[in-house]
């Protein structure tokens, strides 16, 4: 199935195999980070297949359809990092520790992909190392701007690559968070950022670990803007594609596991990938029967959740939840989880209040929200910030207020 925005792919993203087996379907979804304005509730929203499937000859696990990207991340794209205390916390740590280890200065550059409001660049700006942000969204862009971050509003793509290889630009360190799984051209972004970089340079990039996704149930991390779940069996065989090779890597608890990979033109594996390609063998990651029973754990988790909130609900209990996300709307589209269950979704980003979540139409408003109505419980769709959530909202637990965190089952605290 496709529509006129969108394309079903039947050839593995990375290395062009039709051997693709298909694990876990979650239905016709709307697009997750696309919030509904207060004057569309009347208007249909886009609809897209949301299908899972395992390359069998390279391990890339990837959705079947590929939304246009410019439906995806321009106009009013709703995600900003500088929102999340800890993610912020955790791009300067990165940054500090590579300006360190390269011994950038103001004779170095800095470029990042997917640069979003210049979160990360802006802790390289205060060192006075050059930088440049690219970015397609225009709100996050014109924030990184304010912010001293130089910035290009347009995707990334081997033709930019190359175009700012010919303006005399070449990049000692190549960034990129969270953005891999989401291009639609895998192997040209990936041309690109071997064109782009220095002799010498190093590129670094994260995502989220698709072998935590598995074995923590994080299905909600699955959305139509994450096109790719990588393991770092499948990373070697792309980057390798394109002379780049996996020489570090680390895994990461943020977004509830995720994977920071090391990339460079000269072959030189540290111990850690050496071990950690040799743990996915033993696990079967590269087979498909590695990913199959994970449908079934999806199933149940949904089963439990509805039983937990519904039991709530019948007891007479007001039940809010805590993060307007991406991933909060591929749990609630997929469980069936709307306004008959919940009052309303808080956020702290203020770019998304007034709005409503996609699909089940659930009002947005600011966090105060939860002490000026005290719902019973809270459930905690951002479950990924969970501790920093948790702090920040010390009155309304005093006050008696319950958070049900979902993932990997429903807990409360």
């Amino acid at each position: 199935m496709s529509t006129a925005r969108s394309n079903t792919i039947t050839h593995c993203r990375s290395c062009d195999s039709a051997r693709l087996a298909t694990f876990l379907d979650l239905g016709t979804t709307p697009l997750s980070d696309r919030l509904v304005g207060a004057d569309e509730l009347d208007v249909p929203e886009p609809m897209f297949p949301l299908q899972v499937a395992v390359c069998e000859d390279c391990a890339l696990v990837q959705i079947l359809e590929t939304v246009e990207p410019e439906l995806l991340f321009t106009g009013d794209y709703p995600y900003y990092s500088s929102f999340s205390d800890t993610f912020v916390a955790h791009a300067r740590a990165n940054a500090l520790e590579l300006i360190e280890r390269r011994r950038l200065g103001p004779n170095s550059l800095c470029v990042e992909l997917a640069s979003n409001d210049g979160y990360l660049l802006k802790n390289f700006v205060e060192a006075g190392i050059p930088v440049l942000g690219i970015d397609p969204a225009p709100g996050p862009v014109r924030e990184a701007r304010a912010k001293g971050v130089e910035t290009r509003e347009e995707f990334f793509t081997l033709e930019l690559a190359q175009a700012l290889r010919t303006e005399g630009k070449r990049a000692d360190v190549i960034l990129g968070n969270n953005v891999l799984a989401h291009v639609a051209d895998t192997n040209g972004f990936v041309a690109g950022v071997a064109a782009l970089l220095a002799d010498g340079g190093v590129g670094v990039f994260e995502f989220p670990y698709v072998r935590d996704l598995i074995e923590h149930n994080e299905f909600d991390t699955i959305y139509h803007e994450h096109l790719c779940y990588f393991s770092a069996t499948a990373i070697v065989a792309l980057f390798e594609r394109h002379g780049l090779y996996l020489n570090d890597v680390r895994r990461l608890p943020v977004h509830g596991g995720s994977l920071r990979i090391y990339v460079e033109a000269e072959r030189d594996p540290s111990a850690a990938v050496t071990a950690l390609l040799a743990e996915e063998v033993a696990l079967g990651m590269d087979r498909r029967e590695h990913y199959a029973a994970f449908a079934n754990d999806v199933l149940a988790l949904k089963d439990e959740l509805r039983r937990v909130l519904g039991e709530r609900k019948a007891a007479g209990e007001r039940i809010a939840a805590y993060g307007a996300a991406a991933k909060g709307a591929t749990l609630l589209n997929f469980f069936g989880i709307g306004t008959e269950t919940l009052d309303f979704v808080v956020d702290r980003n203020v770019h998304k209040h007034g709005k409503y979540m996609p699909g089940v139409r659930i009002p947005i408003r600011a966090p105060e929200a939860l002490l000026d109505e005290m719902p019973g419980c809270v459930l905690l769709l951002t479950w990924n910030f969970k501790e920093e959530i948790l702090a920040q909202q010390a009155e309304y637990r005093a006050r008696g207020g319950r958070f049900l965190v979902p993932i990997p089952t429903p807990e409360l605290v």
